[in-house]
């Protein structure tokens, strides 16, 4: 069985509810984490988000200010800020088909409807480090894959194009974690991964 070294992974809760904030902060600190940073609103979120370089973030949708989708998407745009393949966890009270699509096609990685449960969140977590999905760049989306099973069967143009960008980004990735002056483990994409272990 795999298990994850929570302590190596950093945390950002953005939630406007101070009660919801300490039982997600509980329930980190209970897996084992030891950085967990909060926020209270998407704007205090952001620049938490660009301050502490998490690497997982943690959203409720509906906020002051801006909400959790417009947060996504800010987070989402290349160039904008440090990490835009940073995983990002989705929490609502609102769970109807429309809303996780909606929020799929805004770039979240996870989706989890409240009332949470220590369990869904740990297995949310789990998929993010032991599962991470390439990122797509089309003309209007660009955040973690949509499809949870790709069809291995289909080569047409469309495939070839994602294949040329997955390459892409793993070598951008890799010129990434090994530019001189780059801290290892200050990339969101690489700590998740580091964070693996064996148990």
């Amino acid at each position: 069985m795999v298990r994850i070294d929570f302590n190596r992974l950093r945390f950002l809760v953005i939630e406007d509810n101070a009660h919801m904030r300490r039982i997600l902060r509980t329930l980190l600190y209970g897996f084992g984490s030891r950085e967990v940073y909060e926020a209270e609103d998407g704007a205090a979120g952001l620049e938490a988000f660009v301050h502490y370089v998490p690497d997982i973030v943690i959203t409720d949708w509906a906020m002051p200010i801006f909400d959790g989708m417009e947060l996504t998407q800010m987070i989402r745009q290349p160039g904008a800020n440090a990490n835009p393949y940073v995983p990002i966890i989705m929490l609502t009270g609102h769970s109807e088909k429309k809303r996780v699509i909606s929020a799929r096609d805004a770039g979240i990685t996870e989706f989890l409807a409240k009332p949470i449960s220590a369990k869904s969140l740990y297995q949310r977590i789990v998929n993010i480090v032991i599962n991470p999905r390439p990122f797509i760049k089309s003309k209007n989306y660009f955040g973690p894959d949509r499809r949870r099973n790709s069809s291995v069967n289909y080569t047409g143009p469309e495939h070839q194009i994602e294949k040329l960008f997955r390459s892409r980004s793993q070598a951008q990735f890799v010129r990434e974690l090994h530019r001189p002056g780059t801290t290892q483990g200050h990339c969101g994409c690489h700590r998740p991964t580091a964070a693996l272990g064996q148990g």
